[in-house]
């Protein structure tokens, strides 16, 4: 295309298709059939929600460099319990009495949910601060060989093709109740949180939101993550605040 200013000619190509679509734009063909894996005990990525993960680990620094040279995608998954292990993530930061922290290789839950990194800071030591933006959920079907020290793994996502489409409007949920339950969950762990960014949110942005930052362990992150509607998940959420009479969990640290 070619466009005139006051100083000449200028050829603008503003037509060039891009290499990769947009959030928004994404379809299941645009989602692959092969990831690697980030398996992060107690870390929760819905669709649509933002996921902060520090990278130092060298597997992972493969699998972030990885990923941003082809389609930025990764694919975040919890790593079973293991009986009689005391719930600290095995697959992540690793284990001070363990050799190298590369042989440990957990059982994972059949569900994740794929990530896109939207956001990026390189640090002077090599490291990643990264942010991963949900895509959509996908189904575990088997893993492959290990790449570069990282795990993949086949999946499929064709279950959860609402994670593209759903737009969240009318959600049935009681959300002055859900918010109640928070009120005094906060209240008796001692926690404390936004109110006024909470209450500014929409209903789908509060169940995506809220899951994700509660400070609940494994298994009730990944009741979250499963759950078959938005309203199902914000009734699992106000169970999982009404019933929950323990000390808050400290949560993941990334990689």
């Amino acid at each position: 295309m070619t466009r005139h200013d006051p100083r000449g000619t200028i050829i603008i190509h503003d037509d060039i298709p891009r290499r990769i679509p947009q959030i928004g734009d994404m379809t299941l063909a645009d989602l692959p059939a092969e990831l690697g894996l980030f398996p992060l005990d107690e870390a929760l990525l819905l669709p649509q929600g933002r996921l902060p993960l520090n990278v130092f680990e060298p597997r992972y620094i493969a699998l972030v460099e990885d990923a941003l040279a082809g389609n930025r995608l990764i694919g975040m998954i919890q790593p079973r319990p293991l009986d009689g292990m005391d719930g600290s993530p095995l697959d992540d930061a690793g284990d001070a009495d363990m050799d190298d922290g590369y042989s440990t290789t957990p059982p994972l839950y059949n569900i994740g949910c794929i990530g896109r990194i939207t956001a990026m800071t390189e640090r002077a030591d090599g490291t990643y601060a990264i942010t991963l933006t949900g895509i959509a959920r996908f189904r575990l079907l088997r893993e492959t060989e290990m790449r570069r020290g990282y795990r993949v793994a086949r999946v499929d996502a064709s279950s959860f093709v609402s994670d593209l489409t759903d737009g969240g409007d009318d959600i049935p949920f009681d959300r002055e109740g859900l918010l109640n339950a928070l009120h005094d969950f906060c209240e008796a762990q001692g926690v404390s949180t936004q109110w006024d960014a909470l209450r500014q949110m929409d209903d789908a942005a509060l169940l995506v939101t809220l899951p994700m930052i509660c400070p609940f362990g494994t298994e009730p992150r990944q009741m979250m993550l499963e759950a078959p509607t938005p309203a199902a998940r914000a009734q699992i959420l106000r169970n999982l605040l009404d019933g929950a009479g323990h000390e808050p969990d400290e949560g993941a640290s990334p990689s």
